[in-house]
């Protein structure tokens, strides 16, 4: 069997059993490779000591403390993570830049009898061949972008359109945000832009050229995220599906959809201070008095007419070309069924040459 290199470029990466980051919990936490297990070969406190210990006495002792810890830390994953792997197991290992901590662990790897790789140039050379790809995919896909006002069930139509086999760019579920100043998932934190970037990338590269890619329209951020620039170019100059549905059940799904402002009106009300400037505070006030009492659809149905509605077509006519003469695709259930008949009608508009 041949002998792999000691040291390979981003494009070997799908070549390997698995990849191990050996960077600190923390730049593992940021971002990293797609699947990619962590294994540090210096913990977040371990790696700031032996930075202090360099900037404050000699490379040498620093070296020195360094080797001590790393081959410590590489005995205990030996003992643990990496006790069962077979002897033809082919590991692909990187840290930030290529070198020494890799380097430790790819060398001890390849003692034992493992066929062990280290990435060249690490994750700094992994991440600018995401900057690289993000750049140059886009503009190869053949987007359709699914407009439509808020709580006209976008998400949930992207989600009928995945399961009826369908390619969907899901921009808010990526960014764990519904994109709006209400947006904040309970309980789910947003990625940093890195590994928004990462995820992006990941899907974008799983996608046929030859078939339409369903994406949601948003604006430039998603919630703390943004949307890379030459994938929101793209969207912008793509055709539109309109998604039109009444009123009365928009305010059924955003009731669903939202049901953690109903459990938490309080909660609701910070989210509303952040419209002051635009709305004022007496109609601000009068949002909180519909939420405090219980009445939601008023509520619902005032922040829709009042703030929602306008803006988002004002921005749709501004910023994206083919909302004009966009298809439209009326929505008459929420439900399961109803959403599955969208996504097949969408998928029959989709078709239709751009």
């Amino acid at each position: 069997m041949a002998a792999i290199d000691s040291k390979v470029p981003v494009a070997q990466i799908g070549e390997f059993d698995e990849i191990i980051d050996v960077r600190s919990p923390a730049e593992y936490a940021e971002d990293h490779i797609p699947g990619a297990l962590s294994a540090p070969v210096l913990s977040n406190d371990e790696r700031a000591r032996i930075g202090t210990l360099h900037k404050q006495y000699s490379a040498f002792d620093a070296k020195k403390a360094g080797a001590a810890l790393v081959a410590r830390n590489i005995a205990q994953h030996l003992e643990q993570k990496f006790a069962e792997r077979p002897k033809n197991w082919r590991p692909l290992i990187y840290c930030w830049r290529g070198g020494q901590r890799s380097g430790a662990m790819t060398e001890i790897f390849n003692r034992i009898g493992w066929r062990a790789a280290q990435l060249e140039g690490g994750y700094k050379a992994y991440r600018r061949s995401v900057i690289e790809r993000l750049d140059a995919l886009p503009a190869g896909l053949q987007f359709r972008v699914v407009c439509g006002v808020t709580g006209s069930g976008k998400s949930r139509l992207l989600r009928a359109l995945s399961a009826e086999g369908a390619q969907v760019l899901d921009l808010e579920e990526l960014a764990q945000h519904r994109g709006s100043v209400l947006g904040n998932l309970p309980g789910a934190a947003q990625p940093s832009q890195k590994m928004f970037e990462t995820l992006v990338l990941a899907a974008l590269q799983s996608f046929d050229a030859a078939r339409p890619v369903f994406v949601e329209a948003e604006s430039k951020k998603v919630g703390d995220v943004r949307v890379p620039d030459l994938l929101m170019d793209a969207m912008r100059a793509s055709p539109c599906l309109r998604v039109e549905m009444e009123m009365a059940l928009r305010i059924e799904l955003l009731k669903d959809e939202y049901a953690h402002f109903l459990a938490q009106p309080d909660l609701l009300g910070t989210q509303l201070d952040c419209l002051t400037t635009l709305h004022g505070r007496e109609r601000i006030s009068g949002w909180k008095d519909l939420a405090a009492s219980g009445n939601w659809d008023t509520l619902v149905h005032s922040l829709l007419q009042d703030h929602y509605d306008p803006a988002y077509l004002r921005g749709m006519g501004r910023n994206y070309t083919g909302f004009g003469n966009a298809a439209p695709l009326p929505i008459g259930a929420i439900d399961t069924a109803g959403m599955h008949h969208a996504a097949q009608r969408a998928i029959e508009l989709g078709a239709a040459p751009g």
